[in-house]
């Protein structure tokens, strides 16, 4: 059984490149009937906050992303990583390294001035002497002298590294007696049985250490895929103003949590020319050894446009669900089916949606200057008011858009005017600009009791106006 994990620090908020390895993980899981499994690394007791891991919680609850099982938290595993780190002491395959850090100082100085790469010489490796009584050691492992580790990488290939290049014996457990990032997450990922580790490449120099540790305790090594980075439009490391953001962000900002996800799985990987996915195409076509080599460009456009496509095929009911989050209840509005139709064609997002419809469903406070000026000419009020007594008069029924087709169309008819006439009059009346949906639309959102108020305080404001 195929079981993957997803293992972020809480120190900050949960950004779109952790959720797409995540998405990745879930994916693979998934896809295999297998188990996803979701791991707070939390030992840096110094950065860690309460704040962030539920955040990260949160951020997995709306993009429905649900991991199996209970949430592991590291700092709760303490005592299993100093059994280790105790066990590793005793077989003679780590030890305590007494050098201070003034000594491990010097030691890089007189590397670099030798041109030499930096590194920790081993001095202690092998020691049998008195330790030094004020120093505090840190617990180093022995790495594998002139060895070459070499591991398969699902989307890079064979990888091979010489010990004696790239690694000395690293430090397993600092001077205060907690683990180090390395050891902990080897040790994690053998006891929650992970088979296949879905990362960033950002972490494939560490790699190379954790199976150093698989080795240490005779454990088979896990399948690993290194997932290369989401870069800006310009090449460069993804900033938040490119959209490096806590995802919660993009829910405040009104895109849908598939959409998300959709946009997340198409960088870096994709099934023919295919751009919309739902979840279950997803599971069936998602395999990481598909995923691309080169880094992915982040695309805020394409991800608008995407969002402008779900949100053209949602349903009614998910629009009322989906607003109340941006204040907007449409469960009272008795005309909301016309209110999303009418808007669901001109928006990109949910934050866009709900303020376009607050301008149709609230009075205006204010219009426009500019649309006063272009549309309200000297015959403005006089067509206004000619509109309001006719409404006000017009006997037939006034429900849908259709009805309030016929009710311009017989007044035009009789003042013998033309549309261009009276549309901006009524949409300005209305929304307080002359942007907005059919004008039929809005009419009839809004109802004849609320339509004739609003051309009153328009009439009310030309009036004032010209005083």
């Amino acid at each position: 059984m195929i079981v993957t994990r997803f293992a972020p620090s809480p120190t900050g908020y949960l950004h779109i490149g952790g959720l797409r390895t995540a998405l990745y993980s879930y994916l693979w899981a998934k896809k295999n009937e297998g188990k996803f499994l979701l791991r707070i690394e939390d030992t840096d007791l110094k950065r860690n906050s309460l704040e962030a891991a539920k955040a990260i919680e949160e951020a997995f609850k709306w993009v429905g992303l649900k991991q199996d099982g209970e949430i592991f938290y590291q700092s709760k595993r303490m005592d299993i990583y100093k059994e280790h780190i105790q066990k590793l002491l005793d077989e003679g395959k780590a030890y305590y390294c007494y050098m201070s850090k003034d000594e491990l100082d010097a030691l890089r100085e007189e590397q670099m001035k030798a041109k030499q790469r930096p590194r920790y010489d081993g001095r202690y490796r092998d020691f049998t002497g008195t330790p030094p009584s004020d120093i505090e050691p840190v617990v180093r492992i022995k790495t594998p002298i002139n060895e070459t580790i070499t591991f398969s990488d699902g989307i890079k290939g064979e990888i091979s590294v010489k010990t004696d290049e790239v690694m000395d014996d690293f430090i397993i457990a600092r001077s205060d007696g907690t683990p180090t990032y390395n050891f902990v997450v080897t040790i994690d990922d053998h006891y929650m049985g992970i088979t296949d580790i879905i990362r960033g490449d950002d972490h494939l120099s560490n790699t190379p250490k954790q199976i150093i540790v698989y080795k240490a305790f005779g454990w088979d090594l896990p399948k690993f895929y290194h997932v290369p980075m989401i870069l800006n439009p310009q090449g460069k490391k993804l900033s938040k103003r490119d959209g490096a953001m806590d995802v919660m962000e993009y829910k405040k900002e009104g895109y849908l949590p598939e959409v998300l996800l959709n946009f997340l799985v198409r960088l870096g990987w994709s099934h023919g020319d295919q751009e919309i996915f739902t979840m279950e195409e997803m599971l069936e076509f998602f395999d990481p050894k598909d995923i691309n080599k080169s880094a992915s460009a982040y695309n805020a456009q394409k991800l608008l446009w995407l969002n402008a496509e779900f949100i053209k095929n949602m349903s009614y009911e998910r629009f009322e669900k989906e607003l109340i989050y941006f204040d907007l209840d449409l469960k009272s509005i008795e005309k909301k089916e016309i209110l999303i139709d009418a808007l669901r064609q001109r928006v990109k997002t949910l934050k866009e949606f709900s303020q376009k419809a607050k301008t149709i469903l609230e009075r205006p406070t204010s219009y426009e200057t500019k649309a006063v000026k272009k549309f309200l000419k000297a015959d403005a009020k006089k067509i206004a008011k000619e509109f309001l007594n006719y409404l006000i008069n017009y006997d037939s029924n006034l429900n849908t858009p259709s009805d309030y087709d016929k009710l311009i169309v017989s007044f035009l008819e009789q003042y013998q005017l033309k549309l261009k006439d009276i549309a901006q009059i009524i949409r300005i009346a209305i929304v307080g600009s002359a942007v907005s949906p059919s004008i039929y639309d809005i009419m009839s959102i809004v109802g004849k009791d609320e339509l004739e108020i609003r051309i009153k305080n328009l009439i009310q404001f030309m009036e004032e106006k010209n005083e």
